[in-house]
């Protein structure tokens, strides 16, 4: 049985009443944030732009993982890099349009996670601010702080946003 002093010192034996510091694998954080991100990309750019946008976020991201400050917001930090990814694929193709078929699949990826056609239907309805608040706080499951740090916006506007979704949502659907 190793000694107290050999088990300080081993590094993959946690210490009780320390935080850890050190970013967890990128493996790790991509399972964990991977689905809401893809989902997140996707329901800006549709399908195949998304699942591209996507890729880039995630090749970006592990090219600068080891620049990470805080790791306890990797999950704001990948949906910002998202949210840039995704400026620079509409800005790549400004003049494209979207065709009915186009559109129904970007509406269908808000219908993924009940997939009963319910309430992220109606939140696809809504305002584009509104509705990717919505999307950010429940799908990509992140803080007021990084919802704001992703819409480009305040935390106070990101709050505002939210709970006007919210209080729509509530009220489309009689609650």
């Amino acid at each position: 049985m190793p000694n107290v002093s050999e088990r300080n010192s081993d590094p993959t034996v946690p210490r009780r009443g320390r935080r850890s510091t050190a970013a967890p694998p990128f493996e790790i954080v991509v399972e964990r944030h991977g689905p809401a991100l893809l989902r997140f990309c996707s329901a800006r750019l549709g399908p195949d732009r998304g699942e591209d946008a996507f890729q880039e976020t995630l090749l970006a991201a592990l090219r600068h993982y080891h620049e990470l400050k805080n790791p306890a917001a990797v999950g704001g930090w990948l949906f910002a890099i998202a949210q840039r990814k995704i400026v620079d694929a509409v800005r790549s193709h400004p003049h494209e349009s979207a065709t009915g078929d186009e559109l129904e699949a970007r509406i269908a990826v808000w219908d993924e996670p009940g997939s009963d056609g319910g309430v992220w239907t109606e939140v696809a309805a809504l305002p584009a601010k509104q509705r990717e608040a919505i999307g950010l706080r429940f799908l990509g499951d992140l803080a007021h702080a990084d919802v704001a740090l992703v819409m480009g916006t305040t935390e106070e506007a990101a709050r505002r946003n939210l709970f006007e979704g919210l209080k729509r949502l509530r009220k489309d659907r009689g609650r």
